[in-house]
C-alpha cells in the first residue's frame, strides 16, 4: 500500500498551471503556494530545461 499524498489535486493542478501560464520562477510560485520549490517542480511543474513554456 503506497502513502497517501502530501498535497491534495487541486493544489497540483495549481502549480502546475502557474508555471506554464506565468512568467514567475517555479521559486516565487512555490512560496506563493506555501510549499518548498523542489517540490513544485516534482509536482510537474515546468521550469528550465523542462519542456515547458521556457524550453
Amino acid at each position: 500500500m503506497s502513502a497517501p499524498r502530501k498535497y491534495p489535486l487541486e493544489l497540483r493542478e495549481r502549480a502546475v498551471r502557474l508555471a506554464r501560464e506565468s512568467d514567475r520562477p517555479i521559486a516565487q510560485i512555490a512560496a506563493d503556494l506555501g510549499i518548498h520549490p523542489r517540490s513544485a517542480a516534482d509536482l510537474g511543474a515546468p521550469g528550465p530545461g523542462r519542456c515547458g513554456v521556457r524550453c
